[in-house]
C-alpha cells in the first residue's frame, strides 16, 4: 500500500525516480541538496514508492505529542545534536548490530543556505565501513536521482568537499537560493 502511496505522491507533483538503488546491505544514504520542507515530503515518497525500509536522524525537538509516533513509524530517529561524537558512536553501534540496514541523511544538516557540508555522515561511514550512496533532488528536472555510491578516499576533509562539489555541479534544489 505505501509503494501505491508513494508513487500516487510523486505522480501528482510531477516528480519521478531515477537510476536503481544499490544492492549492499548496509549502507549512508545522503540527499541533497536539502532547501525545502517539500524535500522531505518528495523523499519519502520515493522511500515509500521502492519500498525501502530505512532510518534517517532528525533532531530531537521535533518529535513531540502527536508527532512522535508517526516519525518513528516513518523511520525517525530522535538526535540531540549538542553530543555530537556520541552521535558517530550510536550509529556505528547501530550499523554493527544489524544485518541489513540504510540510514538516510541530509548533509547539510539544515534548509539553510550552507557553504560546506557536515562531516558527521562521513564520520559514521567510516566508523561503521559502510558505503555511502548519493541521492539528488533535481528540481528542474523533477526527478529524485538514485545516483551513485561514492568512492571513499580515507580522507573526510577531501571527500566531504568532493561529495559537496559534485551535488553542487549536478542538482538544483526546489529553493536554489538556500542551496
Amino acid at each position: 500500500m505505501g509503494s501505491i502511496i508513494g508513487t500516487f505522491i510523486l505522480r501528482i507533483m510531477g516528480w519521478k525516480i531515477t537510476g536503481q538503488f544499490p544492492h549492499e546491505k548496509k549502507i549512508i544514504i545522503i540527499g541533497a541538496p536539502h532547501t525545502s520542507n517539500w524535500d522531505f515530503i518528495i523523499a519519502m515518497s520515493a522511500v515509500m514508492s521502492l519500498r525501502l525500509k530505512f532510518k534517517f536522524m532528525m533532531k530531537k525537538q521535533a518529535f513531540f505529542w502527536p508527532f512522535s509516533s508517526f516519525w518513528k513509524y516513518l523511520g525517525g530517529v530522535p538526535i540531540d545534536r549538542s553530543k555530537k561524537n556520541d552521535i558517530t558512536i550510536q550509529m556505528s553501534e547501530w550499523f554493527n548490530s544489524q544485518d541489513n540496514a540504510y540510514l538516510g541523511l541530509t548533509p547539510e544538516g539544515t534548509r539553510s543556505k550552507v557553504l560546506g557540508f557536515k562531516k558527521g555522515y562521513l564520520r559514521i561511514a567510516y566508523a561503521s565501513k559502510v558505503p555511502v550512496f548519493l541521492v539528488g533532488i533535481d528540481a528542474e528536472k523533477k526527478e529524485v536521482a538514485l545516483d551513485r555510491i561514492w568512492p571513499l578516499s580515507n580522507d573526510i576533509k577531501k571527500d566531504n568537499d568532493d561529495i559537496k562539489a559534485y551535488f553542487d555541479k549536478t542538482y538544483r534544489g526546489i529553493r536554489p537560493e538556500f542551496g
